[in-house]
């Protein structure tokens, strides 16, 4: 069988190149190039660029404009190795007769969906990452297809034991070292100038009730501690506050936020049993992904795969 592949491969290579130059379908012809082999399947150009655009799509829920650049830029030289490592655990799937629901595909377009402001936004959004729905589709489908996989041949056999977590956390406890928290009310305005008024008059001590009778504004709670990567409008305004100070109006986005810092609780350690659900979620996904490496080598030295690209 591999023979017959390396022959089939070969006469790609030799010959269709030739006919594609001299076709005036050359972009085609780069769409279409052969960029790695994976048993009896080929993984093309184009395979390469959807896979490219669904990640973009995937990240685009956290990241926009440069941010989601540079993300799917630094992870380009690692895409075509998870594209061949997607493509052996598909096979392993279709081989062992693995299924999934098509109803957890439309509720994930659903999910998807929800983030946008209408229909035509979303498809606006995919003909921006090269996708049509069918795409999307597919590509989730498959995605769920490979979860279901990997929980039966992977995940539903790693184990934690308790020793385990009683050890790391004796070894660890630095790491569960809750830091300092601010505990902050938060105003919210829509106007520049009300908000500048309303600064002032809670650093005068007016009551909130008499304040919520004469402006329009909303009030909620915040907790912030350190290192929670907040935003840096957010974090050098809250930290410089002390108790019961109320900080000037700080514009984000189309509105204004004022903080009144209400509390300072200081740094605590965790206990084991306050820390054991992190410990336990750390070192199942560590043992997780080094089961997974084991046995994606194992799938990989029983198969033929050939990177073509240079």
């Amino acid at each position: 069988m591999r023979r017959i592949i390396k022959f089939v491969i070969l006469f790609a290579l030799v010959f269709l190149p030739t006919y594609y130059l001299l076709s005036t379908n050359y972009c085609l012809y780069a769409q279409d190039k052969v960029i790695a082999v994976v048993n009896n399947e080929i993984i093309t150009q184009k395979d390469l660029a959807d896979f490219l655009n669904f990640i973009r799509l995937q990240y685009s829920r956290q990241l926009q404009g440069k941010a989601l650049g540079e993300k799917v830029d630094s992870m380009k030289k690692e895409l075509l190795q998870r594209l061949i490592e997607d493509r052996l655990i598909l096979q392993q799937a279709k081989l062992d007769k693995a299924t999934y629901e098509s109803s957890r595909v439309k509720a994930k377009i659903d999910e998807i969906k929800s983030r946008y402001a209408s229909e035509s936004d979303f498809e606006l959004d995919l003909a921006r990452q090269g996708l049509v729905r069918a795409d999307l589709e597919n590509k989730i489908g498959e995605q769920i297809l490979m979860y279901n996989f990997v929980e039966q041949k992977v995940r539903s056999k790693v184990m934690i034991r308790p020793d385990e977590i009683t050890s790391f956390y004796a070894q660890n406890k630095r790491q569960f070292l809750k830091p300092e928290e601010r505990i902050l009310t938060l105003f919210i305005l829509q106007d520049k100038e009300i908000a500048k008024t309303v600064s002032y008059q809670l650093r005068l001590g007016t009551k909130l009730e008499d304040l919520a009778g004469k402006y329009s504004f909303t009030t909620d709670k915040l907790s912030a501690s350190a290192g929670q990567e907040l935003r840096p409008e957010i974090e050098n305004t809250v930290f410089k506050l002390g108790i019961s100070e109320v900080s000037d109006p700080v514009k984000i986005d189309a509105q204004y936020f004022i903080f009144k810092l209400d509390n300072i609780i200081g740094s605590q350690q965790l206990s084991l049993v306050q820390a054991q659900d992190k410990i336990r979620a750390y070192l199942f996904e560590k043992k997780l992904q080094e089961e997974l490496a084991k046995w994606l080598d194992e799938l990989k030295k029983q198969s033929y795969i050939k990177i073509l690209e240079n």
